[in-house]
């Protein structure tokens, strides 16, 4: 990331597709010990999200220094007053610096705009980052469920929080 440029945040389109995938792969692999069939996963939310998302309800963005890009999250239609935040991902250069901040700004500013009363996600307790994130922007934790995915014991979470 240059110091000089604040990174932009740019529609997703389908050309963003394997980058993300490769690095969802990538990160959770290293930082998580997660195996194979999470990047698999993530190609079908993606692919989904190509053919069936309501663009006038569901969007995708990618956070780009220049060519490079840095970071996704998505917002998707829960039900008529819920959206569900998903795909949020940074790499380690553009974390602490304030862009998942403005990336998680970005989805719930248009979910408000959208109509939404409430945005919510899953993650896992062990990504204390993004959870710490989450509870500084208002995100509460409503469930923890301990299970085994990805080729790990993790404890998997839901974060709410009214817009």
């Amino acid at each position: 990331m240059t110091a000089m440029t604040l990174p932009e945040i740019t529609p997703y389109t389908s050309a963003d597709h394997d980058w993300l995938v490769e690095a969802h792969g990538r990160l959770y692999a290293a930082e998580n010990g997660f195996d194979a069939s999470f990047p698999v996963v993530v190609d079908a939310v993606l692919r989904d999200f190509e053919t069936a998302h309501d663009p006038t309800c569901e969007r995708g963005w990618i956070l780009r220094d220049g060519a490079r890009r840095l970071g996704s999250i998505f917002c998707v239609r829960e039900d008529d007053r819920t959206a569900r935040l998903r795909l949020f991902l940074l790499e380690p250069e553009a974390r602490g610096t304030g862009q998942g901040r403005r990336l998680l700004e970005t989805c719930m500013g248009f979910a408000r705009g959208q109509g939404y009363r409430q945005i919510v996600l899953g993650t896992h307790e062990s990504h204390r980052a993004a959870c710490a994130l989450y509870a500084r922007n208002g995100f509460a934790c409503t469930r923890s469920t301990p299970i085994r995915n990805y080729g790990q014991a993790l404890v998997e979470q839901v974060w709410e929080r009214s817009l």
